[in-house]
């Protein structure tokens, strides 16, 4: 199981970021931003394995679910 910000948006306010810079904004004036989209991905065979049961909402919950 993994809970972390989401990979796909951080490349996307990456490349904000640059096309601000390439705009002619200064680096050390843009704001530090933190992220705002969060992905929760179940492994539910390598759970399996482990002899964990996981609750049926929080698999519906899941972003990504891997069986």
């Amino acid at each position: 199981m993994s809970h972390g910000a989401s990979n796909a948006d951080a490349c996307r306010r990456a490349g904000m970021y640059v096309a601000r810079i390439l705009r002619g904004e200064k680096p050390g004036d843009l704001p530090v931003e933190l992220p705002t989209k969060f992905e929760l991905d179940i492994n539910l065979k390598t759970a399996k394995a482990l002899g964990l049961e996981l609750p049926t909402t929080l698999v519906a919950r899941a972003d990504e679910v891997i069986e």
